[in-house]
């Protein structure tokens, strides 16, 4: 029997201050997804050196959290399709927050390993259900700018953790930062307690039967089937897949590696390689402030088209600067415009298919495009230890003109109502 879902009242659902509380839920969780990500980056340094691991192997941690986001987005974006998209969040910052706590234990890689894999777990839930919630909790004509704002959470929590990284590290070591990761358990209560499922999401098990049990369609395999179940969807499925994965690659190749680069090859120190990592992140903020507003007044294709091309320029011009002042700069606009993106992506995935399926689409594309995208940690380790860094990176901007091409493959959905 499926759990009975809550039904709320529409006029609550559908007021602003309800709109606003959803928003801030999703935001948060996928801040706290970001914070958790940025901070294995900062500690990077710390882990090869207590641990005498390769550049190649310590940016493995990274993909193997990302392999552990996969998995997780499939179970719990088909179980927030089931039982909810606010409880299943709650489910997935307790674990996140719990393992990335015990990583401050590791003795070893196998065993950190291991806990980077189950936060992971936690953390591929997030994406997806936050912007399910986003985009079922507002208007047609804002869906972009509310999932605009889920991704300003999790850049929101990639600036914090890019602000104390330097700090912790320098007064208490590597291992308190996964410490500070235990404080977001505290905030599954606040998320459970204070946010009603939304009016779209309650309609739409009500219309199946919410509380019958289960049906066939209703599986985690007829789930998974429904995003390849004629060939238009397919052509839907591919081409979202190439643009997350893009999205991620270029994200995870940029901030993994850029707080090392900019600190010893650059030779900022830790404390300006973090301030100018937060200048960067702040650059991704504002991105994806400004994407919003462009997707949901221009439409999703013309934002992607002009976001594309700025990536592709400002990747190429930073990959040449050496100039401190010059790096700050670039870095805004770098992030500005390779970052940007992110929100749009939550409004895209949440047009392109139906409720029933919302949750698991958002989870199970976007994580995949996750995993093909973390591998970029150890790929520009592998091209920047033979080519340099800047070498690496000018090399990315390729990877935005197959997402270019990819776009159209996917119809124009701005202001379409949910179905």
């Amino acid at each position: 029997m499926r759990a009975a879902t809550s039904q709320p009242n529409s006029a609550t659902t559908s007021a602003p201050r309800y709109q606003r509380k959803a928003l801030f839920a999703a935001a948060i969780g996928y801040g706290l997804d970001g914070f958790d990500l940025l901070i294995l980056s900062f500690a990077l340094s710390g882990i090869i050196a207590s641990f005498g691991l390769s550049d190649v192997r310590a940016g493995s941690l990274s993909t193997i959290t990302l392999l552990g986001a996969v998995l997780g987005g499939i179970v719990f974006g088909a179980l927030a399709d089931r039982l909810g998209r606010v409880k299943v969040l709650t489910w997935t910052v307790i674990i996140f927050a719990v393992f990335t706590g015990l990583s401050s234990l590791a003795q070893g890689y196998w065993d950190l390993a291991v806990y980077r894999f189950i936060a992971g777990i936690g953390i591929g839930g997030e994406f997806g259900i936050g912007m399910a919630l986003a985009a079922e909790a507002v208007k047609a004509d804002q869906r972009a700018r509310a999932t605009s704002w889920v991704g300003v959470g999790f850049q929101l929590g990639v600036f914090a953790a890019a602000v104390v990284s330097g700090p912790v590290i320098a007064a208490w070591g590597w291992r308190a930062l996964f410490v500070i990761g235990l404080f977001p358990a505290l905030f599954a209560f606040v998320i459970r307690r204070g946010v009603e499922e939304p009016e779209t999401f309650v309609r739409s098990q009500q219309d199946e039967g919410g509380g019958a049990e289960a049906k066939d369609h209703e599986s985690f395999a007829a789930k998974l089937r429904a995003l390849v179940k004629d060939r238009a969807t397919v052509k839907i499925t591919v081409a979202l897949t190439i643009l997350t994965t893009v999205q991620n690659f270029g994200y995870f190749g940029i901030i993994t590696w850029l707080p090392n680069y900019l600190s010893e090859q650059m030779d900022l120190g830790v404390t300006k390689g973090s301030l100018w990592t937060a200048v960067t992140v702040i650059g991704m903020l504002a991105g994806i402030l400004i994407f919003g507003q462009v997707a949901d007044r221009l439409g999703r294709r013309p934002a992607f088209r002009i976001f594309q091309g700025g990536a592709i320029v400002s990747i190429l011009v930073y990959s040449q600067l050496r100039d401190p002042s010059a790096l700050l700069a670039g870095g805004f606009f770098m992030g500005a415009f390779a970052n940007g993106m992110l929100g749009g992506h939550g409004a895209l995935l949440a047009e392109m298919y139906p409720t029933a399926i919302r949750a698991t689409a958002q989870n199970v594309i976007f994580n995949i495009g996750r995993a093909l995208g973390g591998l970029a940690p150890m790929v520009i380790a592998l091209l920047a230890g033979s080519l340099g860094f800047g070498f690496a990176l000018a090399l990315l901007p390729l990877i935005y003109v197959i997402q270019f091409l990819a776009m159209f493959l996917l119809p124009e959905k701005r202001g379409v109502e949910l179905e």
